[in-house]
């Protein structure tokens, strides 16, 4: 009687340990029915309103690139194409458009923070068919890329933006929508993104906006000088390179305005600025002779004093006719100081030596005594005491040869 018992017990324990298997294999089976079904009808019911969005988008982006179409060939009318400078066979806007096959004419400024390269840069993007790069490393943070292994990041962000590659660039868009200067000074393209917000920062609509620009120019301040040479060595790229130079003693000083850079090392401690200068300028002795077409050197403080006569020296050099609208952005900026520290609308004679009255004698005695060889270098009187760092002028000539 008991071994009946017994049994019958562990058979309903087995029946009882079964049957929550099937009722779980059940639940299970309808919780993977339930989801399925769930994602099937989400995607018939989402993918028509999502195809709609997108149709939206292209109809937005067609709208926009054929308007800027057409101002471009408006601006270009009566363009004159300085064929002897390029070394391209330059005839029409066509040669110098991506869209149509075309090599693009690249230019780039080459600096460091608080050098004059926000000028120089609108300078070059005063041109109304010119397509701004307006500092690509931003997202890199306040540092200076000397080498590996920042430099192949650098080098192949940089290639994507030359060529307009915007989908290789998903990083640096997303950056963009909480730092918009990434795009705001590009004039061009910012003009479009105000009232076209929706597409601002979508890679498709970028790509194909700056594959209609002939002109494409970049601002650098976080590249130095060596790590460069990649970009001059593309004969496919044709990039024309201009190393921008400022006295160390007005870069600092401008620097102490900045909030942001303090906590840098790269951008607050005069050693690494001036030992900075010194590999750059032993670059540009080897870059002068290896790239005689493509490189020059352009210290802040001449470009100031003579702002008209560089900037035609500028253009030419990097293969532009000088737009009237060149001409009129010099005559409003380089006249009075207007707006705060970050403005390009100075006094162009007397901007570059403000270090002059703001530096207390002991803070430039601090610096020379780091950069001593960088200032000869590059040309620059080292001051004295406190009355001659008020009176005398610190240029004086260099040459580019070790």
């Amino acid at each position: 009687m008991s071994r009946r018992r017994v049994s019958s017990t562990k058979i309903s324990k087995r029946l009882s340990f079964f049957g929550l298997v099937v009722v779980a294999s059940i639940c299970i089976f309808f919780l993977v029915f339930n989801q399925r079904t769930s994602n099937y009808i989400e995607h018939r019911f989402q993918s028509p309103v999502q195809i709609y969005r997108n149709n939206l988008t292209q109809m937005e982006i067609h709208e926009v690139i054929e308007m800027q179409k057409k101002i471009l060939e408006r601006e270009l009318e009566d363009y004159n194409y300085p064929l002897d400078k390029t070394g391209l066979n330059v005839s029409s806007f066509d040669d110098l458009m991506m869209e149509k096959g075309g090599r693009p004419m690249r230019s780039i400024i080459l600096a460091t923070w608080r050098s004059g390269s926000t000028f120089l840069g609108d300078v070059l993007q005063a041109h109304p068919a010119n397509f701004y790069h307006y500092e690509p490393l931003l997202d890199f943070g306040i540092t200076q890329v000397r080498g590996s292994p920042m430099s192949h990041r650098a080098i192949k962000n940089i290639n994507a933006l030359f060529n307009c590659q915007y989908h290789k660039l998903e990083s640096y868009l997303y950056f963009g929508r909480t730092h918009p200067w990434v795009f705001n000074h590009n004039t061009q393209l910012w003009r479009q993104c105000q009232s076209h917000k929706r597409i601002c920062w979508n890679s498709d609509f970028v790509t194909k906006f700056c594959r209609l620009f002939p002109f494409q120019s970049m601002k650098l301040v976080r590249l130095r000088l060596k790590v460069a040479e990649f970009l001059l060595k593309q004969k496919k790229l044709g990039v024309r390179m201009v190393l921008l130079v400022r006295d160390p003693r007005g870069l600092l000083q401008s620097r102490k305005h900045r909030d942001w850079c303090p906590k840098s090392p790269d951008c607050s401690e005069p050693a690494r600025v001036c030992a900075d200068l010194v590999s750059d300028y032993e670059a540009a002795v080897n870059y002068k002779k290896k790239y005689p077409n493509n490189f020059m050197v352009v210290r802040y403080e001449d470009f100031s004093l003579d702002p008209y006569t560089n900037t035609e020296n500028l253009y030419k050099f990097y293969g532009l006719d000088l737009h009237k609208k060149v001409k009129y952005f010099l005559d409003t900026h380089t006249s009075r100081d207007f707006g705060g520290v970050s403005s390009t609308f100075r006094n162009s004679k007397t901007a570059p030596f403000h270090w002059r009255n703001d530096l207390a004698f002991e803070e430039v005695e601090e610096i020379q005594s780091v950069c001593s060889n960088a200032m000869r270098l590059w040309g620059y009187q080292l001051a004295l005491n406190h009355t001659h760092q008020k009176e005398f002028h610190p240029l004086m000539d260099y040459q580019l040869e070790l």
